[in-house]
């Protein structure tokens, strides 16, 4: 499935704070992943910004299938082959000024790693204006939502999700 599009300007939505009740109000803590919870937590708290969706970035192997793995990546075991699912935050902005400093805020994290890209989602933009994705995924894969690896490519890729996480706590903080 594509997931990634270039950003879309940000437009008004005279709707913004009734999407974002109704959106937050239906959001219940087991639905986010556990490493992300504070994060997530975190944009949320913020009046002029709420999150969509979200996925902390599943890696599967020989002997891990669990679709909602959430474990480091081994260091004893190489596997030939590591699948990588889409470590991703998709939100919502509102077009104020302490919305458009957040989103600029947001939009540098691609300087943290080459494999962070910051964009819209289509299918998002479609039910929620004003929608974005920070995703962390290899620049050539960018528009798939999983991608099959070697094993020193998934570690390369486990850093940038790890490090970006971490920056984005700190622009939270």
């Amino acid at each position: 499935m594509e997931t990634f599009i270039a950003a879309k300007k940000v437009l008004k939505n005279p709707l913004f704070e009734q999407v974002r009740e109704r959106t937050l109000t239906s959001l219940h803590a087991n639905m986010i992943d556990v490493p992300i919870r504070e994060i997530i937590d975190g944009l949320n708290h913020f009046s002029y910004c709420f999150t969509l969706q979200c996925c902390y970035g599943y890696f599967l192997y020989q002997g891990q299938d669990d679709p909602h793995n959430c474990l480091p990546l081994p260091d004893d075991t190489i596997f030939e082959k590591v699948e990588y699912r889409l470590a991703y935050i998709a939100f919502c902005i509102e077009d104020n000024v302490e919305g458009r400093a957040l989103l600029t805020a947001l939009k540098e994290l691609v300087s943290v790693s080459s494999y962070i890209q910051f964009g819209s989602a289509q299918w998002f933009w479609d039910f929620q204006v004003n929608s974005y994705v920070l995703q962390v995924m290899p620049d050539t894969f960018k528009t798939q939502d999983r991608v099959l690896v070697d094993y020193d490519e998934s570690r390369n890729i486990e850093n940038a999700r790890n490090t970006f996480f971490k920056a984005l706590k700190n622009i939270l903080n």
